[in-house]
């Protein structure tokens, strides 16, 4: 909140060198922040009473923006890459997948690894589940398992995340 928008009776002022001026009345404050052609923004609304800053408001929110901008650039995107196989796959394919899968752990990328039954072959999910143990120790130095495999549907999930 800026100027005429802040509604209180009394604020705490600190003045643009960042110097207390102490507890005064909202028109008193706006007079001085008018005085020096300055604004008077609210910095901490949740204080009793509010905090208010005399400052230049338009280079307040530049400021504040690339600030923004700067923690957007250091924070580091985490994708889910997916790798399905299926209960009988055949142990070629199964290495391919697992180098995918490698592949997508060592770029710091979670990996989703599912196993789709068909018809019959979602009464034997046991068969499903040493397709997942294979894999699990095909990748055992290059990742860590987050969560186990389990049941969601048709389909035997298990997720994993690089290893640090």
């Amino acid at each position: 909140m800026i100027n005429e928008e802040i509604r209180d009776k009394e604020v705490r002022l600190i003045d643009e060198e960042g110097n207390q001026l102490g507890v005064v009345p909202v028109r008193e404050a706006l007079a001085m922040a008018r005085e020096r052609n300055l604004d008077l923004v609210k910095i901490a609304p949740q204080a009793k009473p509010p905090v208010c800053k005399i400052l230049n408001y338009g280079k307040y929110r530049f400021e504040q923006i690339k600030r923004e901008k700067e923690a957007k650039k250091k924070q580091k995107v985490i994708d889910i890459k997916e790798v399905r196989l299926s209960p009988n796959i055949e142990e070629h394919d199964l290495q391919t997948k697992l180098k995918n899968a490698v592949k997508f752990l060592k770029n710091g990328d979670k990996v989703k690894v599912s196993v789709r039954f068909r018809g019959r072959e979602l009464s034997r999910t046991e068969i499903g589940r040493e397709v997942l143990d294979d894999f699990t120790k095909g990748i055992a130095e290059v990742g860590d398992v987050e969560k186990p495999p389990k049941m969601e549907g048709r389909s035997m999930v298990m997720f994993l995340m690089p290893k640090h």
